[in-house]
Order: structure tokens, then sequence, then C-alpha cells
């Protein structure tokens, strides 16, 4: 037995076109030297002229299918039926991965839509904005304005340093807008039983005893001295720490002698020129405010919500 490994096989290889028009010339030739001894000589035929031509053309043919058999050989090996349709499959998985990924992600992200309820809304009652003021002190002072009395500190300390510190001053108003502020307050603040006590000033008394007072600077001192005793008097009741508030404003004030009233009486007479300006104290107004506010007599509850909280 010989051991000898076999030689590898070498790849075929196409003839050249030179050699397979030689062959085709060598096969023909032989052919009509067989034809001529077998028999007689054909008719001579008007195709014997293109013999050449006809040779020439199976060679070219043979060339080019040589040609074509290199290109094939040199091809990579085609993929075989399996592998195809696996990758197929792959991307078929793929793609159903991908279309889960993407429906959890529009679940995830897509709010739950619910049908609302239709519901008749109920309207609430609105709640008052007036504060709970039932007692209103209405303070008449003797002279011109606030704007006089805080040009003058030292006639008036306690104005200028302690009263209107403690209030809501409406400088803007008149001695006429105070009362009647201090009336419609009063009705229209609270529940029953509503009440406004007016406080009047003394006037200077007559003769020698009044000659101080008979000056600006003389009466703006007594006005603030019957203010210091007047205020503190009030704040201190419990009617005015629950539902109080105090209006003060100037008038001009008159005594019985000089008005023809029974002995004792007095007289205060309130102004709109110049406006003398009105001070509000009360736990629901603010403390050392200056406003701007103007007086609505055809409406005074909207002052009354503006200056004054609940």
């Amino acid at each position: 037995m010989n051991n000898t490994p076999d030689s590898p096989k070498l790849p075929f290889r196409a003839p050249s076109a030179r050699v397979t028009a030689a062959l085709a010339a060598a096969m023909l030739a032989i052919g009509v030297a067989v034809g001529a001894a077998i028999g007689p000589a054909p008719t001579p035929s008007q195709a014997a002229p293109t013999l050449p031509l006809l040779i020439a053309s199976l060679a070219r043919g043979a060339a080019a299918r040589a040609a074509e058999a290199r290109a094939a050989a040199a091809q990579p090996p085609a993929s075989t039926p399996e592998a195809t349709p696996r990758r197929k499959r792959r991307k078929r998985r793929h793609n159903s991965e991908a279309s889960s990924a993407t429906s959890t992600e529009a679940e995830t992200t897509t709010p739950a839509t619910t049908t609302p309820t239709s519901t008749t809304p109920t309207s609430a009652p609105k709640a008052s904005t007036l504060p709970p003021i039932t007692h209103v002190w209405l303070i008449e002072l003797a002279g011109t304005s606030f704007a006089t009395a805080t040009a003058q500190p030292t006639a008036a300390p306690y104005i200028d340093t302690q009263a209107i510190p403690a209030g809501t001053l409406v400088s803007g108003w008149s001695a006429l807008d105070g009362g009647a502020f201090a009336n419609e307050t009063a009705l229209l603040a609270s529940t029953p039983p509503q009440l406004l006590d007016t406080i009047v000033q003394p006037p200077c008394p007559e003769g020698t005893a009044g000659a101080a007072c008979a000056t600006e600077a003389g009466a703006l001192s007594a006005a603030d001295a019957f203010l210091k005793e007047t205020v503190p008097t009030i704040t201190s009741t419990a009617d005015f720490r629950e539902s109080g508030l105090i209006v003060v404003t100037f008038a001009s004030i008159g005594s019985a002698t000089a008005t023809g009233l029974p002995a004792d009486a007095t007289t205060a007479t309130l102004t709109t020129q110049p406006p003398a300006g009105v001070l509000l104290i009360s736990p629901f107004a603010a403390v050392g405010t200056h406003s701007s506010a103007t007086f609505k007599p055809t409406s005074p509850k909207q002052n009354l919500e503006k200056l004054l909280r609940r």
C-alpha cells in the first residue's frame, strides 16, 4: 500500500481564446477531410467564402464563455440557505422587542384619562369684610385741622407723637366727612346695638380765664390736653377693645353766650373748608398710617372696608 499523500488537485482552468480557436479550426479541417474521403465533393456553395468569418465567430463565443467561467471562479462562495432565514428571524425578534419596548414606554408616559364627573358648583356665601364695630365715639376738637396741629408740635405734643401714630389719618376728609363716616359705621358695620357717642371739647372760658386759649397756639394746647385725657378713657373699655372706633376731627365750638343757647350749653359746627382731616383709632384700623382715600357719601361701606379690617 502506497502511503504517499495524494497531491493536491489543481483548480480547472479554461483554455485561452487562441487555443479554443485553433482547436475549432482543426476539428473543422478534420471534418472536411473525412467528408472528402468518404464521398464526392459537395456542390460549391455561396457560403464557402464565409468560412473564415464563422471560425472567428466561434472563437469569440468560446472566449466569452471562458471569461464568464473565470469571473464565476473568482467570486466568494454564496451563503448557505440556512444562514439567511436565521438572520431574518433575529431581525424579527429584534423588531418584536423594539415594538414591546415602545409600547411599554407609551404606556408609562401616557397619562391615564378619566372621565370627568359633572358636578354642579355650589357658590359659598361670601364672607363679610366689614369689621364688627358696634360702638363709635366721635370726638370734635376746637381748632382748624390736623395739618395745623402737626405744624406746631410744641403746642400739640400728644396729637403729634401719640394720637396720630396710634391710628390712621385721612388728611383729605373734612369734618363733615368724619361725622358722616362715624354715623354710617355705627349703622353698617355690625348687628345691634349700634351706638354713636359724640364728645365735644368744651369751649374756651369767657373773660380772663379764656384768654390763653383764644390764640391759635392756645387753642391747640387746649385741644391736645382734652384729647390726651379723653382717648385713654375710651380705649380702656371692653366695648372699644371688642368692637370700638374713635373718630377724631376739628370743629368750630361756641359757648352759650356766643350762640344764645341756654346756660352751660355748647355748640359744635362741622365744616368742609378747609379739610380738617379725620383720625381713626380702633383695634381694626392700621397703626401709624396716612391714607389718601376720598370719602364716598353714597357708598360709605366701601370706605369702611378699605380703611378698617376684620
